[in-house]
């Protein structure tokens, strides 16, 4: 992903022919026969999945009898002019306190909440984390509705140079003395020649995805079902980390982690890598004072991680001599190129996969038998009726499955926090205002409260699985912008929308579909981690027909 997007989630940075965001588009992958390997049926022990927890809601921007506007006051578009509200507080002091909130006093959600509510105003300005003393200014003008929040995608309006993680960067140390892609401004030359080197990944890999996909996620399967024999219960995670990065060397790069000298480290080494990039930003778990005061204050020291990394390293530049060999004739060095995949692949794609897997099935789990009855009977007779492959076509058959993945998309975006700076003074407008922004300003958007917006989506704060069907359904897909741009529109080398975006939503459709292929139902626990959901499965209940 070359957007400059964080995850509570990571970014996915690699790109695939286009999926269209319409049921009607034809797709550009060619079919790809795929037979399930056999396994055992172990048994396998039930038990009631915890109840969801509840959502949060935006409230409404007006108290009761409140009217848009005064008579004096000037007006952009029939919107008020208002000064951008919000109290940044005393230097230090106020930034820390406004920390203290988002991490521990209030939650992240709630600190978004309670500020709405204060300044009755979906724009206004605050501080962000990680403040002193790694970030230099702490603070953002905050854009928190579906009409304001775009203005992050606008190239033309915001520089997104260096603000992948928000208010500060990590150390290039991290990535072997480059900014790597996901840092450059579309305006810098090397974003798209980068760019157009992952480009080219995914376009000469395609073949490889739909087989791997299967091949990878059989294994995963089996592992659950064994383990839930053994103990009655199975964690998601652990599972779906070596899954996911066997799958993404197998089908990226044509090479078996087991059969080299990385043997299976590799999801291990990534976690550790990226925390040291994201530390500062993240709720670790760990007892308050020494969280805040060592992770939130200080960066963790990029030696500590090096020999690792260089492992990492080592395995894609190994195996990617393709790539090394493009990326030399876009004038890219064989380093550079490398160090761009390994960030790519581990921490936006691997990352992407390690944080927006459990949360689809959070949601699906969360929906209950009857969504399931609908998934399974939808999928199967599609399988069926191709012959019993999985493809490309026979996946585009399948609308609720798709509409399915998307609401997990706009819901529970994989990329929640995005950043700009503004390049001019601009106005920027909510449904209720306009605001005047000034040029380097940084603007700050926390996507899950945009893609709720109840002035866009009927029942917004609920998961509907079928939201996205049919002509009015697909109306709503310029709505689903967690790829740093709209659903319905595509990434190029000229803007900063998720690469990897048609890649994104491929995998996640081919989760779905292998999951119902095997099972009429499934029950789960839902916990926290601190990159997102933790899943634990209690029942997986047999394909009956």
């Amino acid at each position: 992903m070359t957007s400059s997007t964080l995850p509570s989630s990571l970014f996915l940075q690699l790109d695939f022919p286009s999926i269209r965001a319409t049921t009607s588009n034809k797709l550009s992958l060619p079919s790809t026969n795929s037979n399930r390997s056999s396994f055992h049926v172990f048994p396998i022990r039930a038990s009631v999945s915890e109840r969801p927890t509840p959502s949060v809601s935006v409230p409404p921007t007006r108290k009761p009898g409140q009217t848009n506007s005064l008579p004096s006051e000037p007006t952009i578009n029939n919107l008020p002019m208002r000064k951008i509200p919000g109290d940044l507080g005393i230097p230090i002091i106020g930034p820390l306190k406004d920390r203290q909130d988002y991490f521990y006093n209030q939650g992240r959600d709630e600190f978004f909440k309670s500020r709405i509510q204060k300044y009755q105003s979906t724009v206004f300005r605050a501080n962000m984390p990680p403040g002193p003393f790694i970030s230099n200014s702490p603070n953002v003008v905050v854009l928190l509705d579906a009409k304001s929040f775009p203005t992050l995608f606008d190239v033309s309006k915001v520089e997104k140079r260096d603000v992948f993680t928000g208010t500060y960067m990590p150390s290039t140390e991290l990535t072997g003395g480059y900014r790597v892609l996901a840092y450059l401004d579309p305006s810098e030359a090397k974003h798209g020649l980068l760019k157009r080197l992952m480009f080219f990944l995914l376009k000469s890999r395609r073949e490889n995805v739909i087989p791997e996909f299967r091949s990878s996620y059989t294994e995963f399967f089996e592992s659950l079902e064994s383990e839930l024999s053994e103990k009655g219960k199975a964690d998601f995670a652990l599972a779906n980390d070596q899954a996911a990065f066997n799958f993404l060397a197998r089908s990226l790069f044509g090479s078996n982690p087991g059969d080299t000298e990385l043997g299976t480290d590799g999801p291990g080494i990534v976690q550790k890598w990226v925390l040291f990039q994201l530390s500062p930003i993240l709720r670790l778990g760990l007892p308050q004072f020494i969280e805040d005061s060592v992770f939130h204050n200080f960066r963790l020291p990029p030696k500590l991680i090096k020999k690792q990394y260089q492992r990492l390293y080592d395995f894609f530049y190994e195996s990617s001599g393709f790539m090394l060999d493009e990326g030399e004739r876009l004038g890219i060095s064989r380093e550079e190129a490398c160090h761009n995949l390994v960030f790519a692949t581990c921490f936006n794609s691997f990352g992407g996969m390690k944080l927006f897997f459990p949360n689809v099935m959070k949601w699906i789990g969360r929906a209950g038998v009857k969504l399931h009855a609908r998934l399974a009977a939808e999928i199967r007779a599609a399988v069926k009726e191709a012959g019993g492959e999985v493809t490309m076509a026979t996946m585009e058959k399948m609308e609720l499955m798709k509409s399915v993945v998307y609401e997990a998309l706009r819901i529970d975006p994989p990329v929640p926090l995005q950043y700009g700076k503004a390049k001019r003074d601009l106005v920027i407008e909510s449904h209720e205002h306009a605001f005047q922004v000034k040029a380097g300003e940084m603007l700050f958007g926390y996507q899950p409260f945009a893609t709720k917006d109840p002035k866009i989506f009927d029942r917004a704060e609920e998961f509907v699985g079928d939201r996205f069907m049919g002509e009015e359904g697909e109306k709503l897909l310029k709505y689903v912008i967690w790829s740093n741009g709209p659903e319905t529109e595509n990434p190029s080398v000229s803007n900063k929308q998720c690469a990897g975006k048609d890649f994104v939503v491929l995998v996640s459709r081919l989760l779905v579909v292998e999951l119902f292929l095997r099972y009429d139902s499934f029950e789960i626990q839902v916990g926290t981690s601190p990159l997102g959901s933790k899943i634990t499965l209690t029942s997986l209940k047999r394909a009956s027909f």
